[in-house]
C-alpha cells in the first residue's frame, strides 16, 4: 500500500517522476501492439478478448488517450513555474533532496520556498510530499489543503489526499477524491485505475 500510494503521490514533487504525471514510455501501451506476424494471420486466427478484459482501443482512441495524457503532463510542468527564479531554483532543490530521501533537507529548502511565494500552490504541494514521504501525515495534509486553497483543481494534491485517506483505510473518501481528480482529468490513468482498484474493494465488502 505504502509503495502504490508513493507512486502516486511523489509525482508532484519532482516533474514528471514526482509529479505523478504518467510518462510518456508508459503512453504508449494504450495503444494496441501489433507484431510483423499478425498481419498474416486470417481473422479466424486472430486472438479473441478475453471477457474480462476490455476491448482493444482504436487508433483514434488511443491518440485521443495520448492527447488527454500529454495535457495532464503539460499542466502538471506548469505548476513548477512560480514566476520567481529563485523559488523555482529553490524547488529543484527540495526535488533533488526528495530523490535522494533527504527529508529533512527538502523541508528546510520547502520552508523557505514558502516563506518566499507564499501564494505559490506547488510549493506547499511539494512540502505536503516531503511529509508524506517523511511519515508526517497530518502535516502532509495540512500542507495539500493550503495547496488546495491557491489551487482548487491541483492534480497532485488529490492524488496525495486519496492516497493518505487511503492509507488510514478511509476507502470510500478516498474514492470521491480520486473521482474529483478524474472529473479534471478524464483519461488520467493513475486515478482511474486507483478508482476503479477501490471500487472493487467496496464492492467485495458489500459481498
Amino acid at each position: 500500500m505504502r509503495l502504490c500510494a508513493q507512486s502516486l503521490f511523489a509525482g508532484l514533487a519532482i516533474a514528471v517522476v514526482l509529479t505523478g504525471a504518467p510518462a510518456f514510455a508508459d503512453d504508449t501501451s494504450a495503444a494496441p501492439q501489433v507484431g510483423p506476424g499478425d498481419l498474416a494471420k486470417p481473422d479466424a486466427e486472430a486472438p479473441q478478448t478475453k471477457p474480462d478484459e476490455p476491448p482493444p482501443q482504436t487508433p483514434a482512441e488511443a491518440r485521443a488517450d495520448l492527447y488527454a495524457r500529454l495535457a495532464v503532463t503539460l499542466l502538471l510542468r506548469a505548476y513548477a513555474e512560480s514566476g520567481s527564479d529563485t523559488a523555482d531554483l529553490l524547488l529543484r532543490r527540495a526535488r533533488q533532496a526528495i530523490g535522494a530521501e533527504e527529508y529533512p533537507d527538502a523541508l528546510k529548502i520547502l520552508d523557505a520556498t514558502i516563506a518566499l511565494q507564499p501564494d505559490w500552490a506547488e510549493g506547499w504541494n511539494a512540502r505536503a510530499t516531503a511529509r508524506y514521504l517523511d511519515d508526517d501525515y497530518d502535516g502532509s495534509m495540512a500542507d495539500i489543503a493550503q495547496t488546495l486553497k491557491r489551487e482548487p483543481r491541483h492534480l497532485g494534491a488529490l492524488m496525495g489526499m486519496a492516497a493518505i485517506l487511503e492509507a488510514r483505510g478511509k476507502t470510500e473518501d478516498a474514492l470521491k477524491v480520486y473521482e474529483q481528480a478524474l472529473k479534471i482529468a478524464p483519461h488520467w490513468r493513475n486515478a482511474q485505475e486507483a478508482a476503479d482498484r477501490l471500487k472493487a474493494a467496496l464492492a467485495g465488502e458489500e459481498l
